[in-house]
């Protein structure tokens, strides 16, 4: 069965004969009669009543004329759906680091998904390496990570830098260098986190090496320090979103300034219109 004996199919019913059907085809009945009778052994039953030169479905025909409507219609939709004019539609799998898709991705979404209501975006976050690991593997359409990473196969655009902060709770008082944070807890995410990696590289200046409590839930490092049990180095995005609503304090330093952040993509990927208008509100939001 193929697309082709469907239209035959579907233009020998609106015909009623074989005849007038292969007018419209452009073929001679004898070829339309065989396809036909080859598209009935497949289903295991007849299609049509033959009366004559006049044909009537049979009620096996009635059922598979509706089936092939709807999978004809399905076709044309998905010709038009990638036409260069055509607006964006389907779905779209992005990827975000967890700070990416709580401070920047709603706002981007909103827009996104009020321009082209016809995708279905779905957000998935995770660790850098795994996402780009799963736009390797068509995963993922695309994801925003922090760092500055190369990754085989992945093209790359940096969209926004990110100013960091080191955050604690009042109660520890002022903290003015790293020897500040000995002694005191600290909650970061997992290993592999960039921001994790910038603490460690800050700390290192001063020969320090302290434990690290790793938590995979920026609402959780939050909550702990808000608690006064620790500190931890945050973008300032989303201090900025908690420091009205918890006792905790941000702290800038030389050191710890700002985290490129950038939008992965696969190379070999080139005719995917939901991804590539996401891009272009990525880069009318954060590069214009």
């Amino acid at each position: 069965m193929d697309i082709a004996q469907l239209k035959m199919f579907q233009t020998v019913v609106e015909c009623g004969t074989m005849t007038k059907a292969s007018l419209q085809l452009h073929c001679v009945p004898s070829n339309i009669t065989a396809r036909i009778k080859q598209l009935e052994e497949e289903l295991g039953a007849p299609l049509f009543y033959r009366e004559g030169k006049s044909l009537k479905l049979t009620p096996s025909g009635e059922i598979f004329l509706n089936y092939c409507q709807k999978i004809l219609a399905l076709c044309d939709e998905a010709k038009r759906s990638i036409h260069p004019d055509a607006p964006p539609s389907g779905p779209l799998k992005i990827g975000a680091i967890e700070s990416s898709a709580t401070t920047r991705l709603p706002n981007l979404l909103a827009k996104y998904h009020q321009r082209y209501p016809e995708v279905s975006i779905q957000i998935i976050t995770g660790t850098w390496k795994q996402l780009l690991v799963d736009i390797s593997q068509h995963k993922l359409d695309g994801a925003i990570v922090a760092g500055n990473i190369e990754f085989p196969m992945l093209n790359k655009l940096g969209i926004y830098q990110e100013e960091i902060i080191l955050i604690a709770p009042e109660s520890f008082g002022e903290i003015h260098c790293q020897e500040d944070l000995i002694g005191k807890e600290i909650f970061m995410w997992t290993e592999g986190c960039p921001y994790r990696a910038a603490l460690e590289e800050w700390l290192k200046l001063k020969n320090i090496s302290l434990p690290i409590t790793s938590i995979t839930s920026y609402a959780t490092i939050i909550g702990c320090v808000s608690a006064g049990s620790g500190v931890s180095l945050v973008p300032k995005s989303l201090f900025e979103q908690y420091k009205n609503l918890t006792n905790i304090r941000g702290y800038k330093f030389e050191h710890l300034a700002f985290m490129q952040n950038q939008f992965f993509w696969h190379k070999n990927v080139s005719n995917h219109k939901a991804r590539d208008m996401f891009l272009e509100l990525i880069k009318s939001e954060f590069i214009a």
